[in-house]
């Protein structure tokens, strides 16, 4: 029997316990930092299948490392299981619809990039076992992804170091590898503290916070003229110090999120937002105290990894799907702008023939970019620590974006499913490969040298900061 056929054959054999173990998670959304019910799951079941299991790692309650093996290489597999505020939505049901009102939900599909990157783990692991081969299999439980920049916090630890290669993925709209870089950030919070009064009576005598966080805002779209194309700012006023107009509002917070291709360029974006800050406090006579909350590094690709990825993906196909999940997928394009299906592809014409059915069924074949997704994600800190790669897998219908109901809706379905049982076996074919040359980890690692230069990671998060300060 070949690598491949038994790959397959043991997911497919245990399959329904990994989308259980999805759907469970799916069914407790939990934000940042706050992920207990996923990761005391994930733990026990990784304890169950013979891991030994640290939690708590990196200072971070909802961090977890689990081991089984000896000896190198050590293949790590990265998972997330975090979830989106207010994206709470009924599964399966092409219509926009809570189960909770401003509740939580999996709008960028982390049940299964969890669950997907645990059966991976698994599977390894019963193959060192069915073999009696040496190495070292790491499950990485990496909460706060989104908005918490977990791995980076993790990274700065060290809990990455003595890895070898680590491999995660992403459920998405098409299948294809991760060749792109991705912006750096920086975040932090504004808070604005004033003088209150009698709005009508002595305003005079007031000072507004809140009369400072829009100054400020003002100043920072001006500057958006006047910063790199490729960078993005961000905001959102998380306190506008209180619901009384008659009151002059004497504390107000404002929550800034910048990015940029290099750590660099966002650091130097931060800091004149900064000034912006310190310009309204003046304005308005207020005080500002800025509190840094989290940073990311960008992420970068390793080809002779990719490559090993892109065999495993040629070798496996790409997930098929029948002709009631391709309806079901079209009945949620259907919800979708004709701007929004435009883009469906991307925006490169080249991904066309990908994105040509409601359900991506084809592999996109891989090739290298120096060009940056417009998003940020905590994975780029530990490919400045390891070599590491990527895949995005169809787990959703062509167009649906991240970070929307409709990406929720579809968490739970089959064709989700599919996917990332797809993708479970994808990563473990690459890690076997990895594992049966070790040359190919070699030029992994002269990659990974030569892209992170001779100064290493230098963690974008100065050293007291720590992880949730703000919760």
């Amino acid at each position: 029997m070949t690598n491949r056929q038994w790959v397959n054959d043991y997911i497919e054999q245990t399959k329904n316990k990994w989308t259980n173990i999805s759907d469970f998670i799916w069914d407790h959304p939990e934000l940042r930092y706050e992920e207990f019910a996923a990761a005391k799951h994930l733990s026990d079941v990784l304890e169950n299948e013979g891991f030994t299991v640290t939690r708590g790692i990196a200072q971070i309650e909802t961090a977890f490392v689990a081991q089984f093996g000896s000896g190198g290489p050590i293949i790590a597999f990265l998972g997330e299981y975090d979830a989106l505020s207010n994206l709470s939505q009924k599964s399966g049901l092409a219509k926009q619809e809570p189960i909770v009102e401003q509740g939580h939900g999996h709008g960028c599909g982390h049940n299964l990039l969890g669950t997907g990157a645990l059966a991976a783990a698994v599977t390894l692991k019963a193959y060192l076992e069915k073999n009696n081969m040496a190495g070292t299999v790491r499950f990485y439980g990496c909460p706060a992804e989104e908005g918490g920049s977990g791995k980076t916090f993790m990274a700065r630890e060290g809990v990455f170091d003595d890895v070898d290669v680590a491999l995660t993925w992403h459920p998405g709209p098409i299948n294809a590898i991760w060749s792109f870089s991705s912006l750096a950030n920086v975040q932090a919070y504004f808070k604005f503290t004033g003088k209150s009064a009698h709005a009508a009576a002595a305003p005079h005598l007031g000072r507004s916070a809140l009369y400072a966080v829009e100054l400020m805002n003002s100043g920072v779209n001006y500057l958006r003229e006047h910063i790199i194309p490729e960078a993005r700012v961000h905001y959102a006023v998380t306190d506008t110090g209180g619901t009384s107009p008659n009151v002059v509002q004497a504390n107000a917070k404002v929550l800034y999120l910048v990015r940029a291709p290099q750590v660099h360029e966002a650091m130097s974006i931060y800091e004149r937002v900064k000034k912006n800050a310190k310009g309204a406090a003046l304005m308005t006579e207020t005080e500002v105290e800025v509190i840094f909350d989290k940073a990311a590094s960008n992420f970068i690709p390793n080809t002779p990894l990719n490559k090993t990825l892109e065999k495993a993906m040629q070798n496996l196909g790409a997930p098929q799907f029948t002709n009631d999940e391709f309806a079901l997928a079209e009945q949620f394009q259907q919800t979708l702008s004709q701007e929004e299906l435009a883009r469906k592809n991307l925006g490169m014409k080249m991904l066309d023939f990908a994105v040509a059915k409601p359900l991506s069924d084809v592999n996109v074949p891989f090739f290298e970019t120096k060009e940056a997704l417009p998003g940020s994600t905590d994975v780029g800190d530990v490919s400045w620590v390891a070599p590491t790669a990527q895949c995005v897998m169809t787990t959703a219908a062509a167009g649906t974006a991240f970070h929307t109901w409709q990406m929720v809706a579809q968490g739970k379905t089959s064709y989700a499913h599919k996917g990332m049982l797809h993708v479970a076996k994808v990563l473990a074919l690459t890690a076997i490969y990895l594992l049966e040359d070790e040359n190919l980890i070699n030029e992994a690692k002269k990659r990974h040298a030569k892209n992170v230069g001779p100064k290493g990671y230098q963690c974008p998060i100065p050293d007291h900061i720590q992880p949730n300060q703000m919760k």
